[in-house]
């Protein structure tokens, strides 16, 4: 009864409404000649239909929509009274063209006149008739004006009766290709091709070389025929850099015609205007009377009646030339109206119905300008795809409103659909203010206001937090449906507690050594530290602790928040290593973050602690040789973001590519610190191939070289009290001006009394890690370190208690990373490392790879085999890449069941692992003591070896080439630290842009929620910035769509919020057209959604760069896809009619 009483009321009042509008009109109107609406129907859709359903209600008359099967579920169905399908089983827009199907309907349903819109059949002469014909009103010029102005041939011939300048065309519409040929060569190239029944940009195709005439020709005939109906064109001279300026007409069936000054239209995109501005700005006030005065005598001159455009190219010179008539409402009427108070709607149908112009107010001297307006148009296109149409749901919407501000729309809302059948144009931007400044400013705030996720559309809002929005669900969302994106080695689960930071004091942090380094250099920092009285310690929590311990996946979100309390309370510390090794790639492959943006958010947060790096020499963060210019580079830009010491080591002491490492480093302006990698045991006289004479004779060929700082690498924890105090005491009796800076490991639990050791026989410098974070695999611990030098001559001037609180946030941080956490296999150190020789770090990740390969039980043999491979190699030194040949030859062993006797033996016919064979082969460097014999030779039998530094026949890195190749891939927004990634790891880089590409930035999200995601009806907060956090909800996951995806509903900030996920399980068992690889040249993807019209080649086929491939319409908008490269067709993945999405391959190319 309550919605009963509504419908009752709602209609009272439009009877009222309209009953005043008629009487009001009875009295002025011609009686022969007035016919009241009651019912208009739009045939058309989206926001013109919306915006002409308003005017009828404003005006108490009743609406109808019509609509295709593929629109059912489009808002200008549900704005009218009534809504009616037309064109059942045609081509989407077939359906708006069937002009039978929309009469019917008009008169089945007492439809009295119908508004044409624009586009579809708004200037097709024989609807109109039609219209006529079946008694029903069309809201437009007569269909003979229709024919007329639609006709370009004609209106040209008519606007020259009318003495209006044109520009040089084609008399008639032209047939066939050899008639555009004729016009070519008698005036010119450039020319322009347009469709002689229709606007919009549709059929239009600008042509400069005769090459480019026949491919174009044929794009704009089927365009033309394919939006219209009807591929005739016409041909015209086309003017350079042109204004396009169009006068807004209305005339009546009196002979009255009036002008409602210009429109600006020039800033356009494919011939479509994209920003419109009325009154067309800086124009020549005799100009502007110039074209007023020719667009109303034109429209005198054919009778015109109804709202109309008179458009014209202005050229450089100020000559103005007609182009065409638009006998229809434009897209841009809306600014007119913003600046004459006039509604063009309205008068429209009140001229349809015979009012007259005078009738309406509408006289050429009240006719006055007020302001000025603007609009844009929000289209859904990808600009990083060269606008290509986009499609899909839009997940976010929110517009931009507020004083002077209108948006006319239809598919603008959270949830709605954009397909890719109709066009492109999600909503019209209007602003308008008392002049252009004004109008501009509060367009620009309220382009800036919009938010839209899910598509992509023509300008990016500049408020990241919003663009980080939507990613911060998908990414969630991606992990609640697939599970972790990095591989998890245990099942344990992160811990729900997030670590507390302890307090920090307000203001600057305290003067430390980097202040010393950036005042007086490299050189006067090494005096500085030799002079310094104590010992001074070096932090490993930041990289070289996690990595031993937690298989390095600490993320920068849980460094950073620590990062001030490190730089208030431990300024003294000698440096704090904090990069390089394997928290390069591991960032990018495991963690989905930029190392270098690691690097300078921590140099923001720690800017007087100096920052140490670990360069793999030749290496550099890499596990193979570069060319010697990128080692350089490397460098240099390593430098520029805030690394100070470069730690050089060489996984052989490969004397060689250490010291291109160091001049690398030195040439950037870095602290050098020359570091031999320890092995062997110096104080055992047994042992004597790595005997103290060797480390002593090392240390003088580095520092001869030129090192700042000499450091001794116990990367396995091999050093022994004992040993230390040989080792130490020689090379400070050898260089007692020369700092010297100890690293060792844990594993044996004899790292505090080495270090101890260290001190006392000279150490300037030894590595600890926050107690949290040390012991085992890891560094010794800092408290202790602390506690057993205070109140000696090695007292380190840290502050006990701000050590317990640094623990305290690594110990909850730790269980973060439980998944990680050695100890999930791992309870203890082990004195056997003293034997076996494993580095620190590989013994965990050995550890977890004898798990996860169900050696888990093996794990004591896979040591011994460690021991064994070592010999068989020579005995080498063991760091990365070096302990990583060790380690492949060792569970290569006991996958195997091979003793060591058993592999010398049958080397010759075993398949050993490829990095045991470019070991041998000579790919990381030489050995100290030479290859061992005769086992290389019977591993490599015929195949090539290397004498001398790997690296050093490799040619320069071309820097700028891999920078365009780059932003061809990625788009503009290419660093030269990205460049340095790709550099570094091709693979890696590719990948992580991909993932970057999908999920965004994902380094505000919590650890846990990174890992693990969260769980339903979970509420979690995400800060973007400072004062900007997001509170969202995880609600609901949807079921398997035909697609293979699920829907991930979220809250957030309130608001309902749902991504697609696809479930990549699900999808391994469901069939999907392949996509295009961006990483495989020459397979050609499709660069938007849409249909194959044409595919012009073979299997088979010889291809030249640029060549058409093929040929796409999305939109009402066809698409060439062009060769990427020259080769020859090697594959076709799609036929014509085939329905594509963006990206799905559509054929392949081999060189």
């Amino acid at each position: 009864m309550f919605r009963y009483t509504l419908a009752r009321s709602g209609f009272g009042v439009l009877a009222f409404r309209r009953a005043y509008v008629l009487t009001r009109f009875a009295h002025s109107a011609p009686k022969n000649e007035y016919r009241p609406i009651k019912k208009v129907m739009v045939a058309n859709r989206g926001e013109i239909a919306i915006r002409v359903f308003r005017a009828c209600t404003e005006l108490g008359i009743r609406t109808v929509a019509v609509y295709s099967e593929q629109d059912t579920g489009q808002m200008h169905r549900q704005k009218a009274d009534e809504a009616y399908l037309i064109g059942k089983g045609l081509p989407p827009v077939a359906a708006y063209l069937h002009i039978p199907d929309i009469i019917k309907v008009a008169k089945d349903n007492g439809v009295d006149a119908i508004h044409p819109g624009y586009g579809f059949l708004s200037e097709r002469a024989e609807f109109a008739q039609a219209c006529s014909d079946a008694g029903v009103m069309f809201v437009g010029p007569s269909p003979e004006t229709v024919r007329k102005m639609g006709d370009k041939v004609e209106a040209r011939s008519l606007a020259m009766n009318a003495g209006v300048p044109v520009v040089p065309g084609t008399d008639a519409p032209i047939s066939s290709l050899q008639e555009a040929q004729a016009f070519a060569q008698t005036y010119g190239f450039p020319i322009i091709f347009k469709a002689a029944y229709g606007g919009g940009g549709r059929g239009m195709r600008v042509v400069r070389e005769y090459e480019e005439l026949e491919e174009n020709y044929q794009r704009a005939y089927s365009e033309a025929l394919t939006a219209f109906g009807n591929g005739a064109l016409f041909v015209e001279k086309f003017i350079e850099k042109p204004r396009h300026i169009e006068v807004q007409i209305l005339g009546d069936k009196y002979g009255n015609v009036i002008h409602l000054y210009e429109r600006d239209c020039s800033i356009q995109r494919r011939h479509q205007k994209v920003v419109e501005i009325a009154p067309a700005f800086q124009l020549d006030p005799h100009l502007r009377d110039r074209l007023h005065a020719d667009a109303v005598n034109l429209a005198r001159q054919v009778g015109y009646e109804n709202a109309g455009t008179v458009e014209f190219l202005v050229d450089k010179h100020g000559k103005h030339y007609f182009i065409e008539v638009n006998s229809r409402l434009q897209v841009e009427h809306t600014v007119t109206e913003e600046i004459t108070d006039v509604d063009l709607v309205h008068a429209q149908l009140h001229v349809c119905e015979g009012r007259s112009l005078p009738e309406l107010g509408l006289k050429q001297d009240k006719i006055r300008v007020n302001g000025c307006a603007i609009q844009c148009r929000v289209t859904t296109e990808d600009p990083s795809r060269g606008f290509q149409p986009d499609t899909g749901r839009i997940e976010v919407f929110r517009s931009g409103e507020g004083m002077g501000i209108r948006l006319d729309s239809a598919s603008a809302f959270q949830g709605a659909v954009i397909s890719p059948h109709y066009d492109s144009l999600l909503v019209k931007v209007i602003a308008s203010g008392k002049d252009l400044n004004t109008a501009a400013s509060k367009m620009s705030r309220a382009l800036a206001e919009f938010r839209v996720r899910g598509v992509k559309i023509t300008w990016m809002s500049n408020a990241q937090s919003d663009l980080y929005s939507l990613f911060l669900c998908s990414y969630p969302g991606h992990v609640m449906v697939n599970g972790p994106t990095t591989p998890i080695p245990v099942k344990a689960k992160p811990s729900s507690t997030d670590p507390v930071v302890p307090p920090v004091t307000m203001g600057d942090p305290p003067v430390g050594f980097r202040d010393v380094l950036l005042r007086d250099g490299p050189e006067g920092f090494a005096k500085a530290v030799r002079a310094h009285k104590g010992l001074l310690l070096m932090d490993t929590t930041f990289r070289d602790a996690h990595q031993s311990l937690l298989a390095t996946r600490v993320r920068t979100h849980d460094l950073k928040k620590i990062s001030p309390f490190v730089s208030h309370n431990f300024s003294n510390l000698f440096s704090l290593e904090n990069w390089g090794g394997a928290t390069f790639d591991v960032a990018m492959r495991f963690l989905s973050e930029c190392p270098w943006k690691r690097l300078q958010e921590l140099r923001a947060l720690i800017p007087n602690v100096p920052f140490q790096m670990l360069l793999r020499g030749a290496n550099a963060v890499g596990y193979t040789n570069y060319p010697d210019n990128a080692v350089f580079k490397f460098c240099e830009v390593a430098k520029e973001n805030g690394m100070d010491i470069f730690r050089v080591f060489d996984s052989l002491n490969y004397l060689p590519n250490m010291v291109l490492g160091m001049e690398a480093a030195g040439a950037a302006g870095g602290v050098v610190e020359a570091a031999i990698s320890y092995t062997g045991d110096v104080s055992d006289p047994m042992r004597q191939k790595y005997s103290l004479e060797y480390y002593v004779k090392l240390a003088d060929e580095l520092v001869k070289a030129g090192t700042h700082i000499l450091s001794i690498k116990d990367m396995a924890g091999l050093l022994k009290p004992e040993a230390s105090k040989l080792l130490i005491s020689a090379l400070r009796d050898r260089f007692p001006d020369v700092p010297i800076h100890v690293h060792t490991h844990d594993t044996a639990g004899a790292g505090v009394a080495a270090m101890l050791a260290c001190a006392e026989a000279g150490a300037d410098v030894v590595d600890v890690a926050v107690d949290s974070m040390a012991g085992m695999t890891s560094q010794p611990s800092m408290g202790a370190m602390v506690a057993c030098t205070k109140g000696t001559k090695l007292d380190t001037g840290i502050a006990l208690e701000k050590v317990f609180d640094y623990s305290e946030y690594w110990e909850v941080a730790r269980g973060l990373y439980a998944p990680f956490d050695c100890t999930a296999t791992m309870k203890s150190g082990n004195a056997d490392v003293y034997e076996n020789e494993i580095p620190g770090g590989q013994y965990t990740n050995l550890h977890f790879q004898a798990h996860s390969m169900g050696l888990g039980n093996k794990f004591k043999e896979v040591k011994k085999a460690y021991a064994e491979a070592n010999k068989l190699l020579g005995d080498l030194i063991k760091v990365t890449p070096s302990s990583k040949i060790v380690g492949d030859l060792a569970q290569f062993m006991v996958q195997n069941n091979l003793t060591r006797a058993e592999v010398e033996e049958r080397a010759d016919e075993l398949s050993f692992p490829l990095s045991v064979v470019e070991f041998l082969q000579g790919y990381v460097g030489i050995p100290h003591g030479g290859f061992p014999e005769p086992f290389r030779s019977k591993v490599l039998k015929s195949l090539p070896r290397i004498d001398g530094r790997p690296g050093a026949s490799l040619p320069p890195m071309d820097f700028k080439s891999l920078e365009e190749g780059l932003r061809a891939t990625h788009g503009d927004d290419i660093t030269p630290e990205d460049v340095m990634s790709a550099a570094m790891y091709p693979k890696v880089f590719q990948e992580f842009k991909e993932f970057t590409a999908n999920f965004g930035p994902v380094d505000c999200l919590s650890t846990r929620l990174f890992l693990d995601g969260p769980k339903i009806a979970e509420e979690f907060e995400v800060e973007l910035e400072r004062g900007k956090i997001l509170h969202i909800k995880a609600l609901a996951l949807g079921d398997l769509n035909k697609a293979g995806q699920r829907e991930v509903f979220f809250e957030l900030n309130g608001q309902l919020r749902s991504v697609l996920v696809k479930d990549t399980v699900a999808m391994k068992e469901m069939k999907f057209h392949p996509k295009a690889q961006k990483s495989i040249r020459g397979q050609v993807g499709a660069p938007m959604p849409g249909k194959v019209l044409e595919v012009k080649v073979k299997v088979g086929s010889k291809v030249e760069k640029g060549q058409p491939l093929c040929v796409l319409s999305a939109m009402k908008m066809e698409t060439v896809v062009n060769s990427p490269m020259a080769g020859t067709i090697k594959a076709i993945h799609v036929t014509p009619d085939a329905s594509l999405e963006g990206d799905d391959l559509i054929l392949e190319i081999e060189e």
